[in-house]
């Protein structure tokens, strides 16, 4: 009877598991959807700036500005971003296995950190940390990534950096997050189309470069922010129902395992009572 008390109590136990991985399937669906919006809507003023920034450059080939430059002086730091929760399957992990294998082939250590998992494994592994930023939630504020992404190019701008790379995760689909390591500074600007007209600037071209360039370098990193968004909500909604699907089963499998149980408990039960009417 012992044994089959314990059966009970794993089925009891998986079932309550298993409405918990149900829900939180159901509420990553819910919250994956809402930041693919939200992904999609950040698409186009991300564009318009890096048409914008390619037209800028086209127009006023003399002009050189900084963002535009490259250098050598300094090491690459990395502009990292990363979940705050777990349960999201090895999204974290192929991220930072990606990242890790781009550091040591640059023998760069300087990071900017966005999310609590990769400040949690930089602290345990090492490296220098200019800056971070956690819990920014579902629907984060624009203005706390222009924090950082500034002093990233004040450091830049100073020739303490040499590159600026983006780590993230980039939504392909609901079932595939691929990790992205991408240089962001110096900017490569795309080839603008040839245009009939010139632009009046005011101020000057070289200072109006500048600021388009760093809202430019804004919706790149908040976009990157959302798309990271999206991937953690897919892979926590797929390995949760993964986690649902695994739990179903288990409890399939033990309530096949207490039925035998309780059928050889009633057979030797039959089997004594039998042998007992004979002995009398």
């Amino acid at each position: 009877m012992s044994n089959l008390s314990s059966i009970k109590s794993v089925i009891k136990s998986t079932q309550k598991t298993k409405k918990i991985t149900s829900a939180m399937e159901l509420v990553a669906a819910s919250k994956m959807a809402k930041t693919r919006k939200a992904m999609y809507q950040a698409l186009p003023y991300a564009e318009t700036m890096r048409r914008l920034v390619a037209d800028i450059a086209a127009s006023n080939p003399e002009v050189k500005h900084p963002f535009f430059q490259a250098h050598s002086e300094g090491e690459p730091i990395y502009f990292v971003i990363s979940s705050d929760r777990g349960l999201c399957g090895a999204l974290n992990t192929m991220l930072f296995k990606r990242l890790i294998e781009h550091m040591k082939q640059h023998n760069a250590h300087k990071l900017c950190l966005i999310g609590n998992k990769a400040l949690q494994l930089f602290k345990r592994v090492g490296g220098e940390i200019v800056d971070y930023k956690r819990f920014l939630g579902d629907q984060p504020d624009s203005a706390e990534v222009a924090s950082l992404m500034a002093q990233v190019v004040d450091l830049y701008l100073n020739k303490s950096v040499s590159n600026v790379y983006l780590v993230f995760n980039r939504f392909v689909n609901v079932m595939t997050q691929e990790p992205t390591v991408e240089r962001i500074l110096p900017i490569e600007p795309e080839v603008a189309e040839k245009t009939k007209w010139d632009y009046i600037y005011e101020p000057d071209s070289h200072t109006l470069m500048g600021e388009v360039a760093k809202r430019y370098l804004n919706a790149v990193v908040y976009g990157a922010l959302l798309e990271n968004i999206a991937c953690e909500q897919s892979a926590r909604m797929v390995a949760m129902k993964s986690a649902t699907e695994n739990a179903q089963s288990m409890i399939e499998e033990m309530n096949l395992a207490y039925n035998k149980a309780r059928q050889a408990v009633i057979t030797t039960e039959l089997s004594e009572i039998i042998a007992g009417a004979d002995a009398v």
